[in-house]
C-alpha cells in the first residue's frame, strides 16, 4: 500500500506550455535551414545579448580560457575526464565485431563503427556545466568518432573559461561559443560556417530538447532528454537530513526538476520533509530549489522493498538513489532507471561531476526503453554476409526463392532463382520449380 505525503503538480499543466516551445523552436530550425549564419548570429545577439564575427573559438581564445584557471582547477578536470575515459574505454571493449559461419559456406558478421562526426552540446547560459563536456566529447573520442564538435552559450557575455577547458582537454576538433536552438541547429543543419554532424548529443533547456525532438531523423541524437529528475529510495537505515541533501542536490538544477523521496518509513519521510525546509533556508540555490520542490517535490511510503520496486518502476526516474539496507536487492530487481547509485557513500553528484559513468541519462519515463549516452552510442552496428561456396548459395537461394513466392515479390524471388540455376545443379526445387 503506498501513502502520498506529497504530491507534485499534474504534468497535463505543462501541456499549454509544450506547444509554445514547440512552435517557436520550430520556427527557428526553419530560419536556421534558410539563412544558415546569418539566422544564427542574430539569433545569438538577441538571447544571448552577444556578437562574434566567428563563433569558432580561435587558439588564442582557447589558451586564453586556459589561463584562467588554477593548476588545482586543470588537475580537477583532469581527474574528472581520466574517469569518464577509463569507463568509457571499458564499455568500448566490450562492443565485438563478430564474424561467424552460421551454415557451411554462409558467413555472417557485424562491425561497430563510429558515425562521422558528433555534435556536443554543452549547457552553460545558467551554471558552467562543465562536465557535460567530459560526458559526451570523451565518450564519443573513445567510440572513434573522427571529428566532434562542441557549442556552449557565452556565460555573462564570454566563453565560460571552465567550459571551454573541458571541451578542449576532452579533445574537441572544433569549438563555438554558441547555444540554445541557434546551436544545435546550426550543427544538425549546417551553415555557411559550421559543417554538418550526425549525430546530436547532450543535455540543455526545454528549447533544446525539442530542438533535438524535431531534427532526430535528420539526424541521430542520443535520447530525449527533459528536466533533470532524482528518486531516493530510503529505509530508516538512513537519516533525513541525507535524504534531503540528494533531494535538493537535483533539484536546484531547475524549477521544473521532480525530487521524490519513496520510503518505507513514515518517521523518515517526516524528518526528510522537514530537513528540506531547513535546508532551503540556507542553501545557495534555495530560490530555485525550492520552487522545483513546492512544484515537483513528492514524498511517498510504502510497506516493503517489493512496493518500492514497483512505485520506482513506474516513475521510471534518471537518477535513483538507493539507500537501504540492502540496495542489491534494487540493483536485482529494478528495470526501470537511468543510473542506480547504491549505498549512502555515493550520490548523483558523483555520477554528475566525477566518478566515471554518464550523466546524460533518460528523462520523462524514456529509461523504459533506453539507457544513456555511452560509447555505443556514437556506434553503428553494420551487419555483412559472405556466401562461400556453391552449393550454400543454392540451398539458401532455394529458402528464399519459396518464401518470396509466399510474399508475391517476383524480383526478388528471381534474384534467387538465378543463383539457384548457376549454381545448384540440377534437382534443386525452388518457388515451387523442380529443375530435372
Amino acid at each position: 500500500m503506498e501513502n502520498w505525503l506529497k504530491r507534485g503538480v499534474d504534468q497535463k499543466q505543462n501541456e499549454v506550455a509544450d506547444q509554445q516551445v514547440r512552435d517557436i523552436v520550430e520556427a527557428i530550425l526553419a530560419d536556421i535551414a534558410a539563412r544558415g549564419d546569418a539566422a544564427v548570429r542574430e539569433l545569438m545577439v538577441k538571447f544571448d545579448k552577444v556578437e562574434r564575427d566567428d563563433f569558432r573559438l580561435s587558439e588564442q581564445e582557447i589558451e586564453a580560457c586556459l589561463s584562467q584557471l588554477t593548476k588545482r582547477d586543470l588537475a580537477d578536470i583532469a581527474f574528472a575526464q581520466e574517469q569518464v575515459r577509463n569507463f568509457a574505454t571499458h564499455q568500448r571493449a566490450a562492443l565485438k565485431d563478430i564474424e561467424v559461419e552460421t551454415l557451411p559456406g554462409v558467413v555472417l558478421g557485424h562491425k561497430n563503427l563510429p558515425v562521422s562526426a558528433a555534435g556536443c552540446y554543452v549547457p552553460g547560459g545558467k551554471y558552467p556545466l562543465l562536465a557535460s563536456a567530459h560526458m559526451s566529447v570523451i565518450t564519443a573520442k573513445v567510440a572513434g568518432v573522427p571529428r566532434v564538435i562542441t557549442c556552449a552559450p557565452p556565460f555573462k557575455g564570454k566563453p565560460a573559461p571552465a567550459i571551454v577547458a573541458a571541451q578542449h582537454l576532452a579533445g574537441a576538433d572544433e569549438i563555438y561559443c554558441l547555444g540554445g536552438v541557434q546551436a544545435v541547429g546550426a550543427m544538425a543543419l549546417g551553415t555557411q560556417s559550421i559543417a554538418p554532424v550526425d549525430m546530436l548529443v547532450g543535455p540543455g533547456n526545454a528549447f533544446v530538447a525539442e530542438a533535438k525532438r524535431q531534427l532526430f531523423g535528420r539526424v541521430g541524437i542520443d535520447l530525449f532528454a527533459g528536466p533533470t529528475e532524482t528518486l531516493v529510495i530510503a529505509d530508516d537505515s538512513v537519516d533525513g537530513e541525507l535524504c534531503a541533501t540528494d533531494l535538493l542536490g537535483q533539484a536546484e538544477h531547475g524549477p521544473d526538476s521532480p525530487a521524490i523521496l519513496l520510503t518505507t518509513s513514515e518517521a523518515l519521510a517526516r524528518d526528510t520533509m522537514r530537513e528540506i525546509e531547513r535546508l532551503l533556508e540556507i542553501l545557495p540555490t534555495a530560490a530555485i530549489a525550492r520552487q522545483a520542490w513546492e512544484r515537483h517535490g513528492a514524498v511517498c511510503v510504502t510497506d516493503s522493498n517489493e512496493e518500492m520496486v514497483r512505485i520506482a518502476d513506474f516513475i521510471a526516474s534518471e537518477h535513483v538513489q538507493v539507500m537501504t539496507r540492502d540496495p542489491d536487492y534494487f540493483l536485482t530487481h529494478m528495470q526501470n532507471y537511468g543510473a542506480l547509485f547504491l549505498g549512502p557513500r555515493t550520490n548523483v553528484a558523483f555520477g554528475d561531476k566525477a566518478i566515471g559513468t554518464n550523466h546524460t541519462l533518460p528523462t520523462k519515463k524514456a529509461a523504459r526503453y533506453t539507457g544513456g549516452l555511452w560509447v555505443g552510442k556514437f556506434l553503428k552496428t553494420c551487419t555483412y554476409q559472405r556466401v562461400l561456396t556453391d552449393e550454400a548459395s543454392a540451398m539458401i537461394g532455394s529458402y528464399c526463392s519459396r518464401l518470396c513466392a509466399l510474399e508475391g515479390f517476383a524480383g526478388h524471388g528471381e534474384q534467387a532463382n538465378i543463383r539457384v540455376r548457376r549454381y545448384g545443379g540440377r534437382n534443386v526445387a525452388y518457388a515451387g520449380i523442380v529443375e530435372s
